[in-house]
This record gives structure tokens, sequence and C-alpha cells, in this order.
């Protein structure tokens, strides 16, 4: 068993000094895989000290300097990509072919779309020809706790690290407890790249207890956090006190809306993106909206797809779905699954228990329900697992009140050949993001959501100025440099 027990803080491996144990269980065998060390005040304190201390010289540092640690760093990450890949199947249950390619792919992406779109941040500009002496300068917020989740790993701590590196911000990073062997792989790649001690420390801990202190603490002055809605609403209480400012990513229920005139692969295309990564996406498209006229095809479709979808450990290569992340993640979706049985959904596919054959492993059916109704769990609640509700719709109004009447703005979908109607449904659909007939969002988008999916976003321009500080500046000296 590996141990893991060690935390980063100014620049040095150090040994927890108020930590408790804590086994990371692999989900694929459930058989304990590391050891890691969940930290208490005393770490917490310590790690947020370093980076109060290593603050003022980074945040004043040239960006050059710091554009050239992120190169490092994403050299250093491609060259690790393999271990990278290890470490995330591993510990949260992604299929090793999926973890070399989409996880350890998602942070490559972000990085080289920071470091391109760090050119267009301007750290002091004019305010204009009308005001020749004004000048906007950005500068870092300051100390960050960064909080990230299980999922998607590396995607994430990307999206947080690399713009706050950028932004001249030091940091805390609180990876997830249950998956935090990326991390500390992670925390090596940016010891290898030399930065100043203090600048990146991470300390490992749960959220009631390192995740709370750093949300509260007095000399953190930002909280980026991507996870529950119900985590995210405990953070923005707990960070009130000190009004520092808060980023959340949180949950999503995706409506992918398949009028009658989609392409023929939209259905398939819709049931595989549900689960991809076992289901475990924020903003997989769960409930698929699907026009009257393509009901009953759509059906036997996605029936078709989810009993093709092969279900397999993650350390085996091929296209199969892994195991979800944990015992309680498991136990959560049987209950989701159940709930839409009671409630009267029609089960298409999969359903209750392990497939068959296996009798170890967070391993969940591929499961389709249809003639849902949006009143239904089902329907209502993020289930986090390969789960697939479908729901029939008659119009475009009808399309649209459905798709909105949710809780969750994080991602839609939208399939149709009909360029008019995909426009208005863009403009209508209450969401951060909208993706249509499969068309992926361009490198460097905005990631982010409305309503409870969150505030803020990650990735490209817009990820670097959520680190950033507007100071409107009068009586500037053009002469003097």
């Amino acid at each position: 068993m590996l141990d893991k027990r060690h935390f980063y803080i100014n620049g040095a491996w150090v040994d927890p000094i108020a930590g408790r144990d804590m086994e990371v269980i692999d989900p694929s065998t459930e058989d304990a895989c590391a050891v890691i060390s969940l930290g208490g005040q005393a770490d917490t304190d310590a790690a947020v000290a370093a980076a109060k201390s290593a603050l003022p010289a980074w945040m004043h540092s040239d960006p050059a300097e710091r554009l050239a640690a992120v190169q490092r760093i994403y050299d250093i990450y491609k060259r690790r990509a393999p271990e990278m890949a290890q470490a995330i199947s591993l510990e949260m249950g992604a299929p090793i072919d999926l973890a070399s390619s989409s996880q350890v792919g998602a942070g490559l992406g972000h990085i080289k779309n920071f470091i391109r779109a760090f050119d267009q941040i301007r750290f002091v500009e004019s305010l204009g020809d009308h005001a020749p002496d004004d000048r906007i300068i950005r500068e870092a917020v300051g100390v960050c706790a960064l909080i990230t989740p299980w999922n998607w790993p590396m995607n994430q701590v990307t999206l947080k690290v690399i713009p706050a590196l950028l932004a001249g911000c030091t940091m805390i990073l609180k990876p997830s407890e249950i998956a935090p062997l990326s991390s500390i792989l992670w925390s090596e790649i940016l010891d290898e790249a030399e930065l100043p001690k203090g600048v990146y420390n991470m300390v490992n801990g749960d959220g009631p207890g390192v995740g709370t202190q750093l949300s509260c603490h007095k000399d953190v002055e930002m909280v980026s956090f991507t996870g529950s809605t119900r985590a995210g609403i405990a953070i923005s209480k707990n960070a009130a006190d000190t009004l520092k400012r808060v980023h959340l990513e949180l949950g999503g229920k995706g409506a992918n809306l398949i009028f009658a005139d989609a392409d023929e692969k939209a259905v398939k295309r819709g049931v595989i993106h549900c689960f991809n990564n076992t289901g475990q996406s924020c903003n997989a498209p769960t409930r698929m909206l699907v026009q009257r006229e393509l009901y009953d095809s759509a059906i036997e479709t996605a029936r078709e797809v989810a009993e093709k979808t092969a279900v397999g450990p993650a350390s085996e290569p091929g296209r199969h779905i892994g195991p979800v992340v944990s015992q309680a993640q498991f136990d959560k979706i049987q209950d989701l699954i159940q709930a839409g049985i009671s409630e009267g959904a029609r089960l298409v596919a999969g359903g209750l228990g392990r497939p068959e054959g296996m009798n170890r492993g967070y391993f969940v059916r591929p499961t389709v329900f249809a003639d849902v109704s949006n009143d239904m769990t089902i329907a209502r609640e993020e289930i986090f697992g390969p789960v697939l509700s479908i729901l029939p719709f008659d119009s475009e109004d009808d399309a649209v009140r459905i798709a909105n009447d949710t809780v969750y703005g994080l991602t839609n979908y939208v399939q149709s050949q009909d360029g008019a109607r995909r426009n208005r449904m863009a403009r209508l659909l209450r969401a951060g993001m909208i993706e249509m007939n499969g068309q992926s969002r361009g490198a460097g988008s905005p990631f982010g959501g409305m309503k409870q999916s969150g505030n803020g976003r990650e990735g490209g321009v817009w990820g670097i100025e959520d680190f950033l500080e507007i100071k409107s500046v009068s009586g500037w000296d053009s002469t003097a440099g």
C-alpha cells in the first residue's frame, strides 16, 4: 500500500502536525491502495501562513516569470502523463484508456489554453483617450483556497492552480480526500518546476475539516470550489464572515433537447455522453428530452446503447466504463434508481445491483428510464452515475419549459438541423453553456453555470480574470514607466 501521508507546504514535503490517517480505496476492488493523512487546523494554518508570506513577491513578479513557470509545469506534466493516468485510474476508477486520454488530456489542454490566453491579459492599461492620466491595474486577489473534486481531478486542479499562478496569487490546494493521489503527483510536478517557496501548497483533508478551515480562514482572500451544490452553499456561508471572494462550480442536471429533425446519431451520441466517465460529470446530459415524433425510436436506441455498454475494472484497457468512485456513491445511485422505479418511470435498461458476474467493486449497471416526468426524483436530483432519464416534449416552448424547470443551469444540449431553431434555443435555455449537434465548445471557452450550478467562469481569459482584482488609478505619470 502506498504511503502518501506528507503535505506540501512552503516548498517542502512535511509531516502532518495534526493529521489522522485515512485509507484510499480502489473502487474497482474495494481494497485499500494508499494511506494519506487528513490535516488539522495547525496544518491549514501552516499552509496559509506560507502562502501569505510568499504573496507580495509573487504578486508583483514579472508576468513573464509566471508564464515561464507555467510553461515548465506543462513540460513536466506532459513527461509524467503516464504516471498521472495510473494515479487517476487507481484512485477514482476511470478506465486506464480514458484516464490517459481524456482525464490527463484535459489538464494538458487547459494549461496550453491558459498559456495562449495570457497574452490577452493587460495588467496595466489606459482607461481611454478621454482620461489620459487614468490607468486600470489588474492585480492578484491574494491568498486562494482551491478545493477540488474527485471526478475529473486534473481537469479541475489545472483550471484553478494555473490561472491563479498566472494572476500572481498564492494558494493552498485541498484535493478530494477520496481521490488524492493525482494531486500528490501534481504537487511533485510543481515542486520539480521550482516555484518560489510558499506560492503553491497542498494539504489533504475532508470538507468538514480542512475545507471549512480554509473557507473561513481570515488570511484566505478567495475560495474556488468545485463540487456539490450542498457543499457550495456551506462554503459560501463559511466565507461570508470574512467577505472573501467565492467562486463556485457546482452540480448540474443537463437537458439534451432532441428534435424530430436531429441527425440519426443524436440519440446514440447523447447516451454515450451521459455514460462517459461512468456518468460522473457535472455537465452530463442526464435528461434526454425527445420530440414526440421521435420518442419511441429514441427509447429503443437508448436501450440498445445501454445494453452494449461494457463495464469493467479501471485497470483493463478498452472502451468500457469503470466503477463509480465509492461505496457512498454506489449506495446513492442505487437509492435513486429505486426512486425512479417506485415513482413510476419505465425501466428500459439496467436497474438495481451490479452488472452480471460482478460481486466486488462499485460497478453500476448502465440504466435508462423512459416515461419520466420532470417532477420525478430522477429528473430533479443530480445522480452522478450512468443513469439516463428520457422525457417527451411536443413543441419548442414545451422543451424550453421542461429544460429550464430545474434549480441547475450548467450545460444544456440541442440537436436539430434547423439553424434558426438552434439559435433560438441557445438564447432561451437558462444555462452557462450550450452545446449543439455534438460540437464541443472551443478551446479556452468559459466553463461555468447559472442558478444553483454556481458562479464565475473557468478556462481561458475568463479563468485568469476570476483571480484578478481591478484597481482604478488617477494621476498616472506615463513618463515614469
